[in-house]
Order: structure tokens, then sequence, then C-alpha cells
């Protein structure tokens, strides 16, 4: 289990872009708190003890800050992103969901209320969404500040999304400090779909940086709209979609954290059975073949729906 984090993309407000989520019915703050600390309980009971949360994901942090008060828990490890700032006002068919932008007057106030939630116990601070045209990369002063973060004792790392993730990853890690790189930590979207992240996540391993994937099951789409080959895979070896499409993220050479979004404890669950999950040299030949262009695959999710 010390390759798996929970991440609450999906529990720390009313809507997300995931298919097959397994949310309350009500969705109004208090039961969206209960559902979250149910899946925070049912995770570390299984030996999970990473949490993934993000400034953007709604009250996340100020759930996960309940929950650890109120668990008296100190051997979780806590990641949390700074750069996206959520402005649905807690509406389902809000236009806009959350707004982007990485700049120093952002970075310090979102760290300011990071710690309001969860002092004490961030690990990992993580610019949201590093794409090579973000200005982080010529803003110096921004750039400083993060080593500066880094110095104080907490590591800083980045994610990132879209068609261009390996050329925005490789960049980041030439960024430079006083001499010094900034970032130690990549969190990257790599599945069965999008797998075009692979060989720079693998490059960034080998250099001795902590690598996290996300959006493991391509939100939702390797359950709900798993391939054949998936479907067939899962059957064989009596287990769900989900738990092959995250055992095949387990199963990289590069070591991998996996980041899950699970909605309830069922799904956690679910997701869990991918850990010992043994995939064969057949099965392997088969999910190589599900990879996606990665403009297509990064247009698709554009255009899937919050709800």
């Amino acid at each position: 289990m010390e390759r798996i984090a929970v991440g609450l993309a999906a529990l720390g407000r009313p809507a997300y872009l995931n298919l097959g989520q397994d949310l309350p019915e009500v969705r109004d703050v208090p039961s969206m708190r209960a559902a979250t600390h149910a899946v925070l309980d049912a995770a570390y009971a299984a030996g999970v003890r990473w949490v993934d949360v993000a400034r953007s994901y709604g009250r996340s942090e100020e759930f996960l800050g309940s929950w650890l008060a109120d668990r008296g828990h100190q051997d979780v490890t806590v990641s949390s992103k700074w750069g996206y700032r959520y402005v649905a006002g807690w509406r389902v068919d809000a236009d806009v969901h959350e707004v982007k932008e990485h700049t120093l007057p952002r970075f310090r106030e979102q760290w300011a209320q990071t710690q309001e939630s969860l002092a004490g116990h961030v690990d990992l601070y993580q610019v949201h969404s590093l794409t090579v045209d973000s200005p982080l990369f010529t803003d110096r002063a921004l750039v400083d500040a993060l080593a500066e973060l880094s110095a104080d004792g907490v590591e800083v790392g980045f994610s990132t999304s879209g068609p261009g993730q390996a050329d925005a990853l490789r960049r980041a890690f030439e960024l430079e400090s006083g001499g010094q790189p900034v970032f130690s930590s990549v969190q990257s979207t790599w599945n069965l779909l999008e797998q075009s992240a692979g060989p720079a996540l693998a490059e960034a391993r080998a250099a001795g940086k902590r690598v996290l994937v996300k959006e493991t099951l391509a939100n939702g789409r390797l359950v709900a709209e798993a391939p054949e080959a998936v479907r067939r895979i899962a059957r064989e070896h009596r287990t769900g979609p989900d738990a092959v499409a995250v055992a095949a993220v387990l199963g990289q050479g590069w070591a991998p954290v996996a980041v899950l979004g699970p909605s309830s404890p069922g799904q956690l669950a679910e997701n869990l059975a991918a850990v010992g999950l043994a995939l064969s040299g057949q099965d392997w030949d088969a999910l190589g073949e599900l990879r996606e262009d990665p403009r297509e695959y990064w247009a698709h999710r554009s255009h899937l729906g919050w709800s």
C-alpha cells in the first residue's frame, strides 16, 4: 500500500468530470464531508497512508484537515496543489468550476490558505497542471519562492496535464534556484489510454525524482467505458476493470505512486484489488494496444461534463 494514494478531487466539491461516480444523493457540504471521511477511514484501515488534495478541489483540504484532527493520525503523508482556484460556489451546474493562475501572488495566497486547513501536515506542495506555456518558467521571483518553501522543509513538485506533458516535465526539472533543482516530484497523467508521458517519467525516476500518477482510470472511462481487452482481462482475473487499470500503473518499471480517486468506500475496495494483481505477458501485450493519440485523448477529456 506504500505505492497507493487517495485523491479527493471527486469528494471535495459536488461535481467533477468523472464517469461512474458513487456520490451521496444529497451533495451539500455536510454530506460530502461525511463521504470524504468514510473514504479516508476505509483507506486508512486498508493501509493507505497518502492523501492528495488541491486548493481547487473545493473543500478537500478542509475535509482532510478535519479528518486528521478528529482521528489524530500522525502517519499520513499529505500532498496538495496550488495554481487553480475553485469558483463554482458549490454548484453542479456552474459554467466555470476552476480558474488557473501561476503567479507569485496566487502562490502566496494559496499557500497561506493551505496552511489554515492543513497546518503542519503538508509534506508535498505542487504546482497544479504545469504546462510548457506557464508563466512560471520565466518568473524568477516565483521560482525562488518555491525554492524557499523547499528550504523550509516542504517538498516542492508539480503536476502536468495535456498532450505536452513530457515537454513540461523535462523543462520543469531543469529549473534551478541558487544552483539547486527547484522540483523533486512530479504528478502526471498516465493510464492505459494516455501513455505518452511514460518515457519522461521513467527518466525522472532514474534521476531520483518522486513520481506520482493521476487519472489512473482516465476519469472513469476505463471503468464505465472499459475497452473489451480490459473487461476480458478483468473477467479472467475475477476482478473489475478498475483493478486492471490500476495494476497497469503499478506495473510500470518506473515505480510510480498511483493516485486513486474513489467517491465511495466501495469504489476504493474495487480499486485496491489491483494490489497484488499479477498481469501476464499476454495481458500486457493486449493492454499496450489501448493507447490513444495524446491529442485525441485530451480533446476527449476536455469534453467530459461536470456532474
